[in-house]
């Protein structure tokens, strides 16, 4: 059973779940830059969370079925057609051979997911078959797909069952978004106005931004590294501040050391939302201290629970 990409769009990657253990040889999580519409897609096909499937970023897919399959879409604000017809998002698709399903470009946020009943059946490497760019593997052939690409599907015995994912558990896409974020361990070399700056500036997203990370526009700090700050491990979140005095937020594909200072964090209960900023977008950080964003962090677990019962291994 296979899958045909028509029109691959920016970016369309296969994308499952993070590498875990493997940041001391320099390997970062990866993996699906929203993970939790990522969850969501798998959830309605009947997957397990992680199950491989196809990322989108900004304007779409399209792509032609051999076999008959059942599919879900989630994430972007977007519209889908299949064979030329309005199809709804979050819910589960059934699709026969030689159907065509589009995916338009993404009117807010910044990436769709596709998943497949069976899921893509790509090889793991390191422990995850998501697509790592920066190095080229993972993945269908570690890199983003092309036209007249051919995806195997993976095997499924059970037809899923037809769902649609409840309206309080459809995470918004937006233009303007608001991070919980925590001091970094280097806040202090930014000077007093700056650190106020850093909680009180109405961002907005540079055109600097990929699955790396994000150029956040709107301030400009003082920070006193001198260009000698020595190299720390850094990690998807986290928000640094090169000499420019231009803040960075690293995403999902971002190294795993750094050399700038570290001043801000963002809690892990919003992570995932990184994934959908988009160059233009607004973005707010509100400050958490780390109690407080542990806790906020368990009550989201216990709000989604009902719905993606392994929802504390995805954000």
């Amino acid at each position: 059973m296979t899958i045909r990409i028509m029109k691959p769009g920016l970016q369309t990657t296969v994308q499952a779940g993070p590498r875990t253990g493997q940041r001391h040889l320099g390997v970062p999580a990866s993996g699906a830059a929203d993970p939790l519409s990522l969850a969501l897609a798998n959830h309605l096909v009947g997957n397990r969370a992680f199950a491989p499937a196809l990322e989108t970023t900004l304007t779409g897919v399209a792509l032609r079925f051999e076999r008959d399959c059942f599919v879900a879409i989630t994430g972007a604000r977007a519209r889908a057609r299949l064979n030329g017809e309005r199809v709804k998002r979050h819910r589960t698709l059934a699709v026969a051979g030689g159907d065509e399903l589009e995916i338009g470009p993404a009117k807010a946020g910044a990436r769709n997911y596709l998943a497949f009943a069976g899921g893509l059946a790509v090889d793991e490497v390191l422990g995850s078959a998501s697509t790592y760019l920066p190095a080229g593997f993972g993945g269908f052939q570690g890199r983003a797909l092309r036209a007249g690409d051919v995806l195997a599907l993976g095997p499924f015995s059970d037809v899923p069952a037809t769902l649609k994912t409840p309206k309080d558990f459809r995470p918004p896409a937006s233009t303007s978004w608001a991070l919980r974020a925590c001091y970094g361990a280097e806040v202090d070399l930014l000077n007093k106005e700056s650190r106020f700056d850093l909680f009180d500036t109405n961002f907005s997203v540079g055109n600097r931004a990929d699955r790396m990370g994000l150029q956040l526009d709107g301030a400009r700090f003082g920070v006193r590294s001198g260009g000698r700050l020595a190299s720390a491990p850094v990690f998807p979140g986290t928000i640094q501040c090169p000499e420019n005095g231009t803040p960075f937020l690293l995403s999902i594909d971002a190294q795993t050391i750094g050399g700038y200072p570290r001043v801000a964090q963002v809690a892990r209960a919003d992570r995932h939302v990184i994934g959908q900023l988009r160059p233009g977008d607004h973005v707010r950080l509100l400050w958490r201290d780390t109690d407080s964003a542990r806790e906020e962090l368990l009550a989201k677990h216990e709000y989604w629970r009902e719905w993606l019962p392994g929802i504390s291994a995805i954000i």
